[in-house]
This record gives structure tokens, sequence and C-alpha cells, in this order.
């Protein structure tokens, strides 16, 4: 990876991990570049509208990075049982590394962006959508039929959502390992 690349790369991690941490709107572009290693220069030529165009790249990542996690989640873990509890154990290790600082960094990002910004909101959407699209997609080989899957699969992820504040409050990880109980 070319050094141009990296610094790309470094800013829209550094923004996903800060947003994640304390917000959006409490995370300044000079603290994204000072903490990314990139020249400030390189902000502006890869996200020339700003931290609009840095935030819908971050939420990219992250949605992207989870879809992920789940889809292994899933091939490792057929029985939805098996793979909710596989998903709140990962989530839950998550949160504890980071001595309860972290959240979700779709959620958090969306909360204060969503709808001011419809490029932030449209790509945390596209982000979700493909989470519901996993979990379902478990639970419907699982035995559910494909539109109560989806449904579901749209509340694991509200609670899981849920959880991780409650989890931040209260600074364990009950509140994530109870969602499994859903299924």
């Amino acid at each position: 990876m070319g050094k141009a690349a990296r610094h790309k790369q470094n800013l829209v991690r550094t923004a996903m991990r800060l947003f994640r941490r304390q917000g959006y709107a409490s995370t300044g572009l000079q603290q994204i570049v000072a903490e990314s290693g990139a020249p400030k220069g390189s902000l502006y030529h890869y996200f020339p509208s700003g931290k609009e165009a840095l935030g819908e790249a971050a939420i990219v990542l992250a949605g992207g990075l989870i879809r992920e996690m789940l889809a292994d989640l899933a091939a490792r873990h057929r029985e939805p049982k098996a793979f909710l509890k596989a998903y709140c154990k990962v989530m839950a290790g998550w949160m504890q590394e980071s001595g309860f600082r972290s959240g979700c960094p779709v959620a958090t990002t969306l909360l204060e962006t969503a709808p001011q910004s419809p490029t932030i909101t449209a790509a945390g959407q596209r982000a979700i959508d493909e989470w519901i699209d996993v979990v379902a997609g478990v639970l419907a080989k699982g035995g559910i039929e494909p539109r109560e899957a989806r449904s579901r699969a749209q509340l694991i992820l509200a609670a899981m959502e849920g959880a991780l504040i409650l989890s931040r409050i209260r600074r364990s990880t009950r509140p994530i390992l109870d969602v499994a109980k859903l299924i």
C-alpha cells in the first residue's frame, strides 16, 4: 500500500475510532489529523467536502467490518442460538477491552447526524441493512420464515445497540450477554 493510500486509511480508521469513543460532534478534524499521523493536506485531498465525507467513509468502514464479523460468525455458527451467543460474546469482549468507553461507531455517529446529513444517514442505513441481512439469513436457515427472520434480525440488532449503551453506563457486559436470551 502506498504512502498516500495509507494516509487516507489512517484518517478513516482514526475517525471511526474517535467517533466510536467520543461521538461525531465532539471529534474535531484537527484531532483526527493529529492522531492519524497523516499530513493535514491529505485530509482535504481525500475529503474535500470535509468532516461529513470523512464521517461517511468511517461509517462505510465500520459497517463493513461489523458485516464481516457477523458473516464469519454465521459461517461458524449455523444454529441461531449458537450464532447469537457468539455475537454477544464478541460484542461483550470488545466493550470490556475498551474499558466500557466504546460504543457502536455507526450508531454513535448516526445519533448525531441523522437525518441532517443525508450522506451519512444513507451510509448508515446501508450498513445496518447489511447486518440485518446476515442475521436474518442465520434465522431463516434455522427454520424461521424469511419475513419473520428479517423482523427478528432487526429486533436483535436494536437490542444489541441498546445493550451497548446499558453496558457502557453500567460498566458491565451483562446487558450484552442478555441479548442472547432473545432466541
